[in-house]
């Protein structure tokens, strides 16, 4: 099972990701996001994972990652948009004519807020990782309804809006033993 870690904002938190399995990390530079990390430091983040973890620039918008996109492995935006690498995040079924590497179904975009998933994700098996108010007492039985080829998470290991590192290794010890 794909486990991505979302809203990391420095090396310690991407050593840790990496320490404990995570398959890749997220970095926001959605300049509204509490997880905002600015140009210069979305870029040595990314050179400092490179290599050693995949990573995701995330934005809203293309306009919110272009500056730094090329330093990324992916690209995740909510946005349906032709780029190298696209991760395509919604809350809606994507269109057939658009290419991605990965569908990131997320109803909450961003707020962490749980929502029900609706019928047609489970037919995307295979293709979608699931995200969205997942933490450690709900993403096993996300897991076993819908079946993703992945899980995203970010508010479900934080403390105070910080990404707590004993959450992150039982959210992805939840994960691995589901």
């Amino acid at each position: 099972m794909f486990a991505k870690v979302c809203g990391l904002k420095t090396k310690e938190q991407i050593d840790k990701a990496i320490e404990y399995g995570y398959d890749a990390i997220g970095i926001v530079t959605y300049q509204k996001s509490k997880r905002y990390c600015s140009t210069q430091n979305a870029i040595e983040l990314a050179e400092y994972a490179k290599g050693r973890i995949k990573s995701f620039v995330v934005g809203l918008t293309y306009s919110d990652v272009q500056e730094v996109a090329d330093v990324f492995d992916y690209t995740q935006i909510y946005e349906a948009r032709q780029i190298p690498n696209l991760v395509l995040a919604s809350k809606e079924m994507p269109s057939s004519d658009i290419n991605y590497e990965y569908f990131i179904y997320d109803a909450s975009i961003g707020s962490g807020i749980f929502h029900p998933f609706p019928t047609w994700v489970k037919d995307m098996a295979g293709k979608v990782i699931v995200a969205g108010g997942l933490n450690i007492e709900n993403v096993c039985s996300v897991i076993q309804d819908i079946k993703p080829f992945g899980v995203d998470v970010s508010s479900g290991v934080e403390k105070g809006g910080v990404k707590d590192f004993k959450m992150m290794k039982e959210f992805i010890n939840a994960v691995r033993n589901c």
